[in-house]
């Protein structure tokens, strides 16, 4: 794949880049076909009129870099998607469904594969390595939460040097060498600590140390690098397969985006039943290989699509440009904000984004100090409407994406404290059939691979009719939905764990491990919505060329969630610690710990992060440029705000 500039790539395709632009299905450019088609006018009459050909395509030639020049940004961007080639693609052969479902492919393989080492990490740490249990979980919580962190680097490096394609295959073989070392790790006696039972053993019981846990480390931060380089790209590639300015592609592209969240479900179901069932029965070291396997066949689908794929070529760094208007900004802080808003740089004649009223200290950044002279201001002294509004975007999505951190930091005690909670109870379902402590977490799957597809062929064209918007609802409001719910299932939680542990400690009965399934259900549903539509929310952003980058801070929000569950338990355990008792997360025994309490207090934190959503959600706007009033005239689906009434 070609990773040549927009600049270079108008030198490369220069003569076949006008029968480009008129093949090309794109809303967006209409201007562009409208001005080709009057140019092959005025060609056709210079002929008649004897006119030099050589010199009417050299005022062709002229017009069209003209033409370009004129163009936003992200209009030149959308029209340069090349095929695996490097040459201009096809829309009759590249991208759409068929491209995406390879792309799904990957995805489902490569969630298949870390989940079942996630979601059962926490048993393998404290039966094999022989961690204590409040370490155990931190050590899941920070390699989760490193997964979903490195995940900001996938998308600098595809959107600035590789391209989503060859960031996903180098970062997914990254990934395969981890599953394989883990495999290893896990199967060899010498690099394990002696087997042992640390519930009856206690401080005989010798914790991993040296270099048996450097290896473990190593081979799961492997994992997590590639992992985490490797989310972002998936949903972002696949979104790039359908083109935005399309008013049917843009519908498919929000059923898209359901869609892998379905192979995303049900990747996660297969690994949490049939994958944590081979780690049960068969070992945790043929569970790491049966996970290196199906990575495996994940990079097989990626590849198979190689020649349907459209791919935007890498834009040169994304974020030197939001530093230039930092810095632009501060450099003229003394200046006064022009009322007229064509002195600002690349706002002349309404043919640029317009400027919004948030952050409006940025807009000096693109006021012009040496209007008339030959000298031309530095980049990083003079920066176009364009720019500053790009970075007013990225500030204003952050407080959306902070109010979803409480709802990863449930997620973490879903994989974690619940898996302990799962082993705590009767897991019989039959007489001679056990169910996997870490397959409770394949309930909301179960849920989601149900609702999602009712979710997008019901609900959404039913909504639309009312609200207009493409996707039913907006994703601020699926978002605000699936944070109320989460609350609930930190309710449940509690009481069915103080349930459970009153029934253990003062009548010793053990309760069926069903008993702790609503708060799997609740949580599922939530997901459904605020997973979902953060991704869409993200992606949607007319942030050109950062789709990768603008994904990857969703998965952030997982990497801060899951890292704030790490410090929560430190904290916990801190403050509620005594000179008898270790704090309520403290002991190896969650019959002597207090769980309950716990999920009492991130309930309490849910419902306070709702209402802070609520706030943030309502104040959240960016003005819409020129070119989104003109696709609003095709596509009556464009929204000028995303606001929650």
């Amino acid at each position: 794949m070609r990773t040549e500039s927009i600049g270079d790539m108008g030198k490369l395709v220069d003569g076949s880049l006008l029968s480009f632009f008129l093949t090309k299905d794109n809303t967006s450019s209409s201007a562009v076909s409208s001005f080709h088609l009057s140019s092959t006018t005025i060609k056709q009459s210079s002929t008649l009129f004897h006119t030099s050909s050589t010199t009417t395509t050299t005022m062709e030639t002229a017009k069209v870099a003209q033409e370009e020049q004129r163009q936003p940004r992200h209009a030149q961007a959308e029209s340069s998607t090349l095929d695996w080639r490097g040459r201009p693609s096809n829309p009759a052969k590249h991208g759409g469904i068929i491209p995406a479902a390879f792309i799904l492919g990957l995805q489902a393989f490569e969630i298949m594969a870390i989940a079942a080492v996630g979601n059962n990490l926490i048993t393998y740490v404290t039966n094999d390595m022989h961690f204590p249990l409040s370490k155990a979980a931190n050590v899941v919580t920070n390699f989760v939460g490193t997964i979903f962190l490195l995940a900001l680097l996938g998308g600098y490096l595809s959107d600035s040097h590789l391209g989503s394609f060859w960031t996903m295959l180098i970062f997914g073989f990254l990934e395969l060498s981890g599953f394989i070392l883990l495999s290893v790790q896990a199967h060899v006696p010498q690099l394990k600590p002696a087997p042992c039972n640390l519930l009856t053993d206690g401080e005989h019981c010798v914790e991993a140390k040296g270099f048996k846990a450097a290896i473990f480390f190593v081979a799961l931060y492997l994992v997590a690098l590639g992992s985490g380089c490797v989310k972002p790209n998936m949903v972002a590639y696949g979104g790039d397969q359908f083109d935005q300015d399309n008013p049917k592609q843009l519908k498919r592209l929000s059923t898209y985006f359901n869609a892998a969240y379905f192979a995303f479900s049900l990747g996660e179901l297969i690994s949490l039943t049939i994958l944590v069932w081979v780690q049960t029965h068969s070992g945790m070291d043929v569970g790491f290989g049966v996970s290196a396997a199906v990575m495996a066949m994940g990079l097989i689908s990626l590849i198979c699509g190689t020649l349907y794929y459209r791919n935007k070529p890498p834009q040169g760094s994304i974020l030197t440009p939001i530093a230039q208007v930092l810095v632009a900004a501060i450099l003229k802080r003394k200046l006064a904000r022009p009322s007229n808003p064509q002195m600002f740089y690349g706002s002349q004649n309404n043919t640029g984004p317009l400027l919004s009223d948030k952050f409006r200290f940025l807009d000096k950044a693109c006021i012009r100090v040496q209007e008339g002279t030959d000298t031309k201001e530095s980049a990083w002294r003079l920066c176009s409407v364009g720019q500053v509004e790009q970075v007013k975007i990225l500030l204003s999505v952050i407080p959306i994406f902070s109010c979803t951190i409480v709802f990863n930091t449930i997620l973490a005690q879903l994989q974690t404290f619940s898996v302990q909670q799962g082993r705590a109870m009767d897991t019989h379902l039959t007489k001679s059939f056990n169910i996997p402590p870490a397959s409770l977490q394949s309930i909301p799957y179960i849920l989601l691979i149900v609702l999602v597809p009712l979710y997008d062929t019901f609900f959404v064209p039913f909504a639309r009719k009312f609200t207009g918007h493409e996707s039913g609802i907006s994703p601020l409001r699926r978002i605000g939905f699936g944070l109320f719910l989460a609350t609930f299932s930190m309710v449940a939680a509690a009481l069915m764990e103080k349930k459970r542990r009153d029934a253990a400690v003062k009548h010793n009965e053990t309760l069926s491990i069903f008993w702790i399934t609503p708060q799997f259900l609740i949580f599922g549903l939530s997901e459904m919505f605020t997973a979902i539509g953060l991704l869409e929310f993200f992606y949607k952003q007319s942030l050109k060329g950062m789709q990768a980058f603008l994904t990857a801070i969703t998965y952030c929000s997982y990497s801060f969630g899951f890292y704030f569950s790490t410090v929560l338990v430190t904290l916990v355990n801190k403050i509620t610690s005594t000179s008898s008792n270790g704090g309520w997360l403290h002991n190896n025994n969650l019959n002597q710990d207090r769980l309950d309490l716990f999920y009492w207090l991130l309930a309490v934190l849910s419902f306070l992060n709702f209402f802070n959503y609520l706030f943030w959600s309502k104040r959240y706007s960016h003005a819409p440029s020129p070119s989104q009033t003109n696709a609003k005239e095709i596509n009556p689906y464009v929204e000028e705000d995303d606001n929650i009434p």
